[in-house]
């Protein structure tokens, strides 16, 4: 559930309110992620495409950022979920939050994100330097990016740093990690799924698992920790519902069509319906409930990883594509074999967003090891689910997993 942002910006006002400094995901500064929003209006001339290439297979028509937002000059027929998730990807260029780039009052109210500002003006400014820069010199093709030059500063750097030119280097990241290419010393993406699923119970038992239903807590960004339920049903229906104090969080998946849903101080609108890749991203959540097809789940496996590190412990990466060529990695446990991280990539007119998914404290349940705990990172927000309980092959209502009503209540989460 994807709603860290709206909590940062809320976070950001009160703090504020206090004489502090206001600070967002990962410590991030109250000094500029209010630049995405009007950042993306600059790229009109690609949207239409753009917006034709996340209708939901299902038919549905998307929602458009412009259907929900004034003020969208030109950035317009962008899916309104695309169009929050970008503002996560400039938030984590500059180390920014909203509130400085748009008004203070944004903080509290939706409709004041369409008030310009100066800072405004200098985004739409900047976009266009960047696309100048990729069309000149990369035939179009997204090589420079904010990122590319801020890297989590507000303000571009450009003087070298000599502690950084003759000290250690930082660690790689294991998300971006890159394939080598087929190694015959090493296992093929095959042989680590092969021992993921016997490090899980075995196949057999794997497709024993019809359903199941986890009763747990959940944690987000800036929040108290809440009651929350996890429902799945085989082959590929998922729903977590989390009940915060300010209204049902929810995000579901009924085999074809993907919807969250959730309070006002958290979403610009009350249920929207999940397109393109975030769907894709909604659909192998649901699949991996039941692994034991995972090899049929993606496509083009490439294994030829070097070793990567997460926590300390030595993970082998395999990745594969979803049906509209978004690639996903997987990190498994070189010792046990179970898979402790999912990283899946979504394409965007300024970049690439990733989304990350930790799974840990596997525990046995009629025979197979399921992760107990996960956390969801993206570029606006964490958050967490721990389960205290799981019921393996329980009866789950099929309007568990159906579009979610609107939130009942409308007060601020606390």
């Amino acid at each position: 559930m994807r709603f860290g942002l709206r909590q940062t910006v809320r976070h950001a006002v009160e703090q504020r309110a206090m004489g502090t400094r206001a600070r967002g995901p990962r410590g991030v500064s109250a000094r500029a992620i209010g630049t995405m929003l009007v950042c993306l209006m600059c790229l009109a001339w690609m949207a239409p495409a753009r917006g034709q290439a996340n209708a939901p297979a299902t038919g549905e028509k998307p929602l458009m950022a412009e259907d929900v937002f004034k003020n969208v000059q030109v950035l317009r027929g962008i899916p309104l979920k695309e169009f929050m998730e970008m503002m996560g990807f400039f938030a984590a260029s500059l180390n920014a939050n909203c509130t400085t780039c748009h008004t203070q009052e944004s903080g509290g109210n939706w409709q004041k994100y369409a008030d310009d500002t100066d800072k405004i003006q200098t985004a739409r400014k900047m976009i266009l330097m960047v696309n100048t820069i990729n069309k000149a010199n990369f035939a179009g093709q997204r090589m420079v990016t904010c990122y590319s030059c801020h890297r989590n500063a507000d303000r571009p750097k450009i003087t070298p740093r000599l502690a950084e030119v003759y000290g250690a280097p930082p660690p790689d990241d294991p998300n971006e990690a890159e394939s080598l290419g087929e190694d015959p010393d090493g296992p093929t993406a095959d042989q680590v799924l092969d021992k993921y699923l016997q490090a899980l119970g075995g196949p057999q038992r794997l497709a024993s698992l019809t359903s199941f239903v986890g009763k747990g807590t959940f944690k987000g960004y800036d929040t108290a920790e809440s009651p929350a339920e996890v429902f799945a049903e085989a082959p590929s229906q998922r729903a977590t519902i989390a009940h915060t104090l300010g209204g049902e969080r929810v995000t579901a998946y009924d085999g074809r069509q993907a919807w969250v849903a959730a309070p006002e101080t958290d979403s610009p609108v009350p249920v929207l319906p999940l397109t393109g890749e975030d769907l894709e991203g909604a659909k192998f959540d649901a699949d991996l409930s039941f692994p034991a097809r995972i090899k049929q789940y993606l496509s083009n496996w490439r294994a030829g990883f070097a070793l990567a590190t997460i926590d300390d412990r030595d993970v082998q990466v395999i990745e594969g594509k979803t049906a509209r060529g978004s690639v996903v990695k997987l990190y498994f446990d070189k010792e046990s074999g179970l898979l402790v991280r999912q990283v899946r990539f979504t394409e965007s007119l300024v970049g690439f967003m990733p989304t990350q998914v930790d799974y840990s404290d596997y525990r046995d349940v009629l025979g197979i090891k399921m992760p107990f705990h996960w956390t969801v990172t993206w570029l606006d927000g964490r958050t967490t689910i721990q389960l205290a309980e799981v019921q393996a092959n329980a009866p789950v209502e099929p309007a568990k997993f159906a579009k979610p009503a609107p939130p009942s209540s409308r007060q601020p989460t606390q």
